[in-house]
């Protein structure tokens, strides 16, 4: 396996139709139907990345910015961003497409974490990533403190271990 993937060889792209049987009573796509979508998109990001089975570890920040219509054409785009040991940050962009009124709007943003594993369900090392163009650079700086805040909420890393976050945690004794 490669030591090193360029990030734009995760790019996965997945277009779907908001209808019916997706929306809420206000005819708006409903929020886990989207974050289902988002899941499997993501997920194929990871896999090209790892060439291994993924598993999803978490889905955070994802912010709700617009509602999503009936009929409109939701197009998911995941990458992952940075890897470290098993686990690979995907960053994940949704836009609607209104065709009909030519309005395509940015509705989504979100990060999910998947780590490869092997046959057994075991974690398995992955390539590292390439970051090429400047928002690959910058979302891949910014993996090691979203990944640190993450450990955090989840009591999985003590504040005063996240070294990427110690000024947000006022820990720097200057």
């Amino acid at each position: 396996m490669p030591s090193k993937k360029l990030a734009k060889d995760s790019v996965t792209i997945m277009t779907e139709m908001v209808l019916p049987n997706d929306t809420n009573t206000l005819n708006n796509l409903m929020g886990g139907r989207l974050m289902h979508w988002m899941d499997i998109a993501a997920a194929i990001a990871a896999q090209k990345h790892s060439n291994r089975i993924v598993v999803t570890a978490a889905a955070d920040s994802i912010s709700f910015k617009e509602p999503i219509n009936l009929g409109n054409v939701v197009t998911i785009r995941a990458q992952v961003t940075r890897a470290f040991t098993s686990s690979m940050e995907v960053f994940i962009e949704v836009t609607a497409d209104d065709i009909p009124a030519s309005k395509k709007t940015t509705t989504h943003r979100a990060f999910f974490t998947f780590v490869a594993v092997d046959q057994n369900g075991k974690p398995i090392e992955v390539p590292e990533v390439i970051a090429e163009t400047p928002e690959e650079k910058e979302l891949y700086e910014g993996a090691l403190r979203r990944r640190q805040l993450r450990l955090v909420l989840a009591q999985r890393m003590k504040p005063e271990d996240a070294v990427e976050l110690r000024s947000i945690f006022n820990l720097d004794k200057n």
